[in-house]
C-alpha cells in the first residue's frame, strides 16, 4: 500500500511544497469564485451600466498582468512562502472593503486588492514547481495544479449560485464574501508551512537579482516570443465575450444563478477530466500539439454561444470551454522550458504582464461589441481565436520537428 501511494505520488510529481501549495490553491480559490464569477451581473443588480462591468472586467485582465512581474520579482527577493502570505493579506482586505461597503464602486476600487492574490501569486506557483519538481515532470507538476485549480471553480459557483438564488443578489453575495473572508484565513495559515527552496536554488536566483524588466524581456528566446503572439491573439478570443456569458445566459437564456453554477461546474468538470492524461502524454511525445488544440477550441467556444439560447445549449458551449484547458498545462510547461533557471518568477511575470496589458483592451472591445449586440461580441471573439490558432500552427507547431523534446 505505502508503494503504491508513493508511486502514485511520484507519478502526480506531488513533493511537500507542492501539496501545500495544492491546499492553498483550493481554499483560496474557493473563497473567490463563491461570489467573482456572479460580479458582472451583481454590479448590474447595483445600477451599474455597460462600460463599468466592461471596466471590471478590464481591471481583471490589467491587473493580472501588473501584478505578475512584481510578484515574481516579490518572490525571487522575498521568498516562495512570504510572498505568498503578503498575497493572501492584501486580498483579505480587498474582500472586507466589499462585504462592508454597498456600492459598485467598491468593486472597481476593491478589485486593487482582492485579486492581488490570484494575480501576484500566479509566478510564485510556477516556481514552486519549477524548483520542487523534476524537469521531465514540469507539465505533470502544472497539470496536477491546474486540476486541482479547478476544484474551487467548480464547487465556489456551486454554493455561490445557491446562496444568491436561496437569498438574493445582495444578501447572497455578502454571504458568500463573509465565507471567502474566512477561507482566505486558513490559506494564509497554511502557507507559513511552505519551505523556501533549497540554497542550490537560492544562489542560482541570486544571480538574476540585478536583472530589471527589460533584462528579463531580452532573455525571451525566438520560441517564446512566438508563443506570446499567439498567445494574446487567443486571449482576445477568451476576453470579448468572458464577462458577458452570465449576463447572455441569464438575460438571453433563461437560466438561474444556481444554473449558472452548474454550467460552470460543467465546464470545470470536463477540464479535470483532460489534466492528468494530457499532461502525461505531453511529457512524453511533446508539448506544442497540444497546445494547437487548446487554441482551437478556444476559438469554439464563442461559436457555440451563437446558438446557446437555453440551457442545454448552455451546457454543450460549458463543454467546449472546458476543453479550452486541454493544452494549458503544457502551454506554461513550454514558458518553463524557455525561462532562463535564475529568471524563472520574472519571466512568468514579464510574460504575462505583456500579454494581459496587451489583452486589456479585449475587455473594453467586448464592451463595444455587446453595445452593438450579443452575436457581434462572440463572432468577433471568434475572429481572433481563428488568428491566433493560424499564428501557432504557422509559427510554432510547425517548428516541432526542428525542436521535437518540445
Amino acid at each position: 500500500m505505502v508503494s503504491r501511494w508513493r508511486s502514485i505520488t511520484v507519478f502526480l510529481a506531488l513533493k511537500r511544497n507542492t501539496t501545500l501549495l495544492l491546499a492553498a490553491l483550493v481554499l483560496a480559490g474557493t473563497g473567490e469564485k463563491l461570489w467573482l464569477g456572479f460580479v458582472p451581473k451583481y454590479l448590474q443588480t447595483l445600477g451599474a451600466g455597460i462600460f463599468v462591468i466592461g471596466l471590471f472586467d478590464a481591471l481583471q485582465t490589467l491587473l493580472g498582468a501588473v501584478y505578475a512581474y512584481p510578484g515574481g520579482w516579490i518572490t525571487d527577493r522575498w521568498g516562495q512562502r512570504r510572498a505568498l502570505m503578503l498575497f493572501s493579506l492584501i486580498s483579505l482586505l480587498g474582500y472586507l472593503l466589499v462585504l462592508y461597503w454597498h456600492h459598485w464602486l467598491a468593486l472597481i476600487v476593491g478589485a486593487f486588492l482582492f485579486l492581488a492574490w490570484s494575480a501576484f501569486s500566479l509566478p510564485t506557483t510556477f516556481a514552486v514547481i519549477a524548483t520542487s519538481v523534476d524537469a521531465r515532470q514540469h507539465t505533470m507538476g502544472i497539470g496536477v495544479q491546474s486540476m486541482v485549480r479547478r476544484v474551487p471553480m467548480m464547487l465556489g459557483p456551486l454554493v455561490g449560485g445557491w446562496l444568491i438564488t436561496r437569498y438574493g443578489w445582495h444578501a447572497g453575495t455578502r454571504t458568500a464574501l463573509l465565507i471567502c473572508v474566512i477561507l482566505t484565513l486558513l490559506t494564509t495559515f497554511v502557507q507559513t508551512l511552505i519551505i523556501d527552496a533549497d540554497n542550490v536554488e537560492a544562489k542560482t536566483t541570486a544571480q538574476g537579482k540585478g536583472a530589471n524588466f527589460f533584462t528579463v524581456v531580452s532573455s525571451f528566446t525566438p520560441a517564446l516570443r512566438e508563443l506570446l503572439a499567439s498567445d494574446i491573439l487567443i486571449r482576445f478570443c477568451e476576453r470579448i465575450p468572458y464577462a458577458w456569458v452570465i449576463v447572455w445566459a441569464i438575460d438571453n437564456a433563461g437560466v438561474t444563478p444556481q444554473q449558472f453554477g452548474f454550467l460552470i461546474a460543467c465546464e470545470m468538470l470536463t477540464a479535470m477530466l483532460c489534466y492528468i492524461p494530457v499532461a502525461h502524454l505531453a511529457d512524453k511525445y511533446g508539448r506544442r500539439p497540444f497546445v494547437l488544440a487548446t487554441f482551437g477550441f478556444f476559438t469554439l467556444f464563442p461559436v457555440a454561444l451563437l446558438w446557446a439560447t437555453d440551457f442545454k445549449w448552455l451546457c454543450l458551449a460549458s463543454v467546449v470551454r472546458g476543453l479550452k484547458e486541454f493544452g494549458e498545462p503544457a502551454r506554461k510547461a513550454l514558458i518553463i522550458g524557455e525561462a532562463q533557471t535564475h529568471l524563472r518568477a520574472r519571466t512568468y511575470g514579464a510574460y504575462y504582464l505583456l500579454r494581459d496589458c496587451v489583452v486589456t483592451t479585449g475587455s473594453f472591445l467586448g464592451a463595444w461589441l455587446w453595445h452593438i449586440g450579443p452575436r457581434s461580441n462572440f463572432v468577433g471573439a471568434a475572429l481572433c481565436g481563428l488568428l491566433g490558432t493560424i499564428w501557432i500552427w504557422w509559427f510554432v507547431y510547425r517548428k516541432q520537428k526542428d525542436t521535437p523534446s518540445l
